[in-house]
């Protein structure tokens, strides 16, 4: 610029062009089935955000107990999802990704208007093994059509993305399950049900199936071959202990969506639709900053984001101990928010860096271990602290655990700095 020369601001409508332009480039960088996947997660998390966060005050409120026995029903459908999530992760390296996936869609829409009518909790305990086992049967095929779609560099930015259309729909779906809540919970699981089978009839009709041709290893070998390839995976000592340390951090992180609904309700007297709104603040920072901040993470090493984001978990965990305003609770809400944001696109994006492209379905299928055991074990413990104990003792633990989650993801980090500094590769799959 001359000196003495004046800057002239732009004007809107050339601010506004340029923001076209930038969200023109982003969506060409991409291929266009991913952006189908990322649309049919869109209106899939809009039913599943309308219900989820309500749930354990659905079963509380309709059957009369407390967390406790909340916390025995999340446990099964834990235990019985993990044995899902075997079963999918084989199948889906044995016979592809799309028909697991449309699968779990048709099975989800019916298993959630099953749950809307059940009207005995030793029934709902039964259902529950049911669920768990066949609801998560698909989790696997999601997480390896991403890795299909996708080369290395994009992967992380690729599961940002579906983290921000996902949380748009957390922006929209808590605020609407809370004044659902009040009238019928049944209006929930039937809208839960409706979103699955319109996100399966897009998916039928606009997306091929992604698994690369050139993967025929998998395709030659025999079933019970398949399911054996679960001890290699077993005997991939730096991605276990990787598994471990998720699961401990994952422990703390569940709680903000089982037991904080309870404990603001049971212990601070604020309603269903004031945690809606947390939810719904959690998700306007992830659409309004995911994708700049993971960009902008890119260039560090994966496994000290993984222990950044933690080191967020252990503030924003323990402040909901001291909380005593609802302004205190949104301040360590978005906390906790800005740690996700960093650690759960760069934990999905490891998953499938180590896991080598012919067992993308059993190496997620093993990862799914870091949610199956923090939802056995975390709710029902939670909701024998908070039934029986000091209730605030559930955030000083969160804290300690995530303190403990950061510290190993530190020493795994030079443990795995070798592989992990190994090329990358394109993706198998064609655009």
């Amino acid at each position: 610029m001359l000196p003495g020369a004046a800057t002239v601001p732009d004007s809107p409508g050339t601010k506004g062009r340029r923001v076209i332009q930038r969200l023109q480039s982003t969506y060409r960088e991409y291929p266009s089935r991913f952006w189908i996947l990322v649309g049919a997660t869109f209106i899939d998390s809009i039913g599943r955000t309308i219900l989820n966060p309500f749930f354990a005050l659905y079963i509380t409120d309709r059957f009369g107990v407390g967390m406790t026995e909340a916390g025995v029903l999340f446990s099964i459908f834990a235990v019985s999802g993990f044995a899902g999530n075997m079963l999918g992760g084989a199948l889906t390296d044995r016979f592809g990704r799309k028909g697991m996936v449309l699968f779990g869609l048709v099975f989800s829409a019916l298993s959630s208007l099953t749950m809307g009518f059940v009207g005995r909790l030793s029934t709902f305990y039964v259902l529950a093994v049911v669920v768990g086992l066949l609801g998560d049967i698909a989790g696997p095929a999601r997480g390896a059509m991403v890795a299909d779609l996708l080369p290395e560099h994009q992967r992380a930015e690729g599961f940002g993305v579906l983290r921000v259309v996902g949380n748009l729909a957390w922006i929209v779906g808590p605020t609407i399950g809370g004044l659902l809540a009040s009238r019928s919970y049944l209006l929930l699981f039937i809208l839960d049900a409706v979103a699955s089978l319109i996100t399966a009839a897009i998916l039928f009709r606009m997306l091929p199936e992604t698994r690369p041709e050139a993967r025929s290893t998998a395709q030659r070998e025999s079933v019970g071959r398949t399911f054996a390839g679960y001890f290699r995976v077993s005997a991939d000592g730096t991605f276990m202990a990787f598994v471990l340390l998720t699961a401990l951090m994952n422990l703390v992180y569940l709680q903000m969506y089982s037991t904080l609904s309870i404990f603001l309700r049971d212990f601070h007297s604020i309603s269903a639709q004031g945690y809606g709104f947390l939810m719904s603040a959690n998700a306007v920072l992830v659409v309004l900053t995911q994708f700049w901040l993971t960009r902008r993470i890119r260039p560090y090493p994966p496994m000290i984001m993984m222990a950044v984001g933690t080191a967020l978990y252990m503030v924003g965990f323990s402040a909901y101990g001291f909380a005593s305003t609802y302004p205190a609770f949104l301040v360590a809400t978005l906390i906790i928010t800005v740690g996700e944001m960093i650690e759960m696109p760069v934990s999905n994006a490891l998953v499938v860096r180590l896991a080598p492209a012919d067992m993308r379905g059993r190496y997620i299928a093993i990862s799914g271990l870091s949610w199956d055991i923090p939802s056995a074990i975390g709710p029902l413990a939670a909701g024998l602290v908070l039934d029986n104990y000091n209730p605030n003792l559930v955030w000083y633990a969160g804290g300690a655990l995530a303190l403990v989650a950061g510290l190993g993801f530190l020493v795994l980090h030079s443990a795995a700095r070798a592989r992990l500094a190994e090329p990358q590769t394109a993706p198998e799959a064609a655009a």
